[in-house]
């Protein structure tokens, strides 16, 4: 369904990221579902800019393009202090963000197998993410219908002493094919 070609981050790709974020909160908020990323621009938070500027160095940031132009991002590297930790090496999908122009052609799927690519051939068999479990966890059905499984529940406090709720999911790696169950899967 997508063609697009997805290719290492640079510097350049924030202010289309920062874009990409803040279009998917607006269609959030449209929706009435604030509690994932709040009401407010990503682009408009230095500390957000900061985490990807860090994210482009060390090749954690990977974009995906059609025609030329940024639409999804996904970064990987370490697990987050908030989740628990793994039984073993891990490679760990901190941030996928698709256009949502662009929803229903397989974006997010994509960046998920060039995630999978990526760990098995750094070596590693695990793959895991966190997401927004709050409202009817629509988001955690997402990840599992692309062949992850749902483990910990967490919560993070947010500054505002709101609890941000969470679930971790994992995908075993190595003989899996495309989409981790024989297949894409439908969106």
């Amino acid at each position: 369904m997508s063609p697009a070609r997805i290719r290492a981050g640079a510097m350049d790709d924030i202010p289309a990221v920062l874009g990409l974020l803040d279009a998917a909160t607006e269609w959030l908020v449209a929706r009435g579902r604030t509690g994932q990323w709040g009401t407010e621009p990503h682009s408009g938070d230095p500390r957000r800019r900061a985490q990807l500027a860090a994210w482009v160095p060390p090749g954690h940031l990977h974009i995906a393009e059609l025609d030329g132009r940024p639409v999804g991002a996904l970064v990987v590297g370490a697990a987050p202090a908030h989740v628990p930790a793994a039984g073993e090496p891990e490679l760990y999908v901190e941030l996928l963000v698709t256009s949502r122009g662009h929803a229903g052609r397989g974006l997010g799927g994509d960046l998920l197998d060039h995630a999978r690519v990526l760990a098995l051939g750094r070596g590693l068999r695990l793959l895991r993410i966190d997401c927004y479990a709050g409202d009817d966890r629509a988001l955690v059905g997402w990840y599992e219908r692309q062949g992850f499984r749902a483990t910990e529940a967490f919560a993070v406090t947010r500054p505002d002493g709101t609890q941000w709720p969470g679930q971790v999911l994992v995908q075993e790696l190595g003989q899996l094919s495309r989409r981790g169950r024989g297949g894409r899967r439908g969106r």
